[in-house]
């Protein structure tokens, strides 16, 4: 029998099946990688990117907001407040109601409130059991209920009854925040002591580019500078307006926003 030739090569290594551990093992991403990506939101079907124009800052933002502002008074010259009231005891009520709730049922829910405690003194003396029945439909109705009878306490043994006209004074109300007391001082006594800046308008504002920041404080902050403050008021229903025909929360109307040129927020291909 002849002998077998021994081969002096090395064997070929066997190609290993994957593994949880390599198959767990994704490419990393360079730091040029990082740079160049774009920050975009997913709207839809449409790709958009978070801004289209530079940060602005200073004469630059105040001009952006001055020309912001006189496009949406043109787009909404009968902008007001949409809660029904007659007086400063109703519009604080209706303000807190508000909170979480929308403008319209607090308007459904308000008339039976006001005919059963047409006052701060009524409304003080009243069972928190039955304004809590009264306000039900609003949501939170214990927290509002317990807030309505505590704030027409306090007007009624510390403000003879009239609803205090100073912020230092409202927000020491129970349920009575910067928001609420921004909302009764503009729109009662004409005093323009701030921005009210609820959901629309913090929404808007950073759409807009005016502001960053997500704390409503903050926010309020950033927005009075760059409006006159005999505007503050009516800034706050012509955003308000707007986030609520056009700009809303989930699916902003872009197509048909007459501030789409100005807007950072808009899509590109528009």
């Amino acid at each position: 029998m002849p002998a077998r030739k021994l081969s002096t090569s090395a064997p070929e290594p066997r190609a290993q099946k994957p593994t949880k551990a390599t198959k767990a093992i994704t490419p990393v991403k360079t730091v040029s990688m990082v740079r160049a990506a774009k920050p975009a939101v997913k709207t839809g079907a449409r790709l958009v990117l978070r801004s289209r124009f530079p940060q602005l800052k200073g004469s630059a933002l105040k001009a952006h907001a001055a020309a912001v502002y006189a496009e949406l008074a043109r787009m909404y010259p009968d902008a007001h407040c949409e809660l029904d009231y007659r007086n400063a005891y109703e519009l604080t009520v209706a303000t807190i109601l508000s909170a979480q709730c929308t403008d319209k049922r607090v308007n459904l829910v308000t008339p039976s409130v006001f005919a059963a405690y047409p006052n701060a003194a009524a409304l003080a003396d009243a069972s928190q059991a039955h304004v809590e029945e009264l306000v039900k439909s609003t949501g939170f109705f214990r927290a509002k209920a317990k807030s309505l009878v505590g704030m027409a306490q306090a007007v009624a043994s510390t403000h003879n009854g009239e609803i205090p006209h100073t912020m230092e004074a409202l927000v020491e109300l129970p349920g009575v925040g910067r928001k609420t007391a921004n909302v009764v001082l503009g729109n009662v006594f004409g005093i323009n002591e701030g921005v009210v800046v609820d959901t629309h308008v913090g929404r808007l504002a950073n759409r807009l580019g005016f502001t960053r920041a997500v704390d409503p404080v903050k926010i309020e902050a950033a927005l009075m500078p760059l409006i006159p403050h005999e505007s503050w008021t009516l800034l706050s229903h012509l955003l308000i307006w707007h986030g609520r025909q056009v700009c809303n929360a989930r699916s902003p109307r872009c197509g048909l926003c007459d501030l789409r040129p100005r807007c950072p927020s808009a899509p590109l291909d528009m």
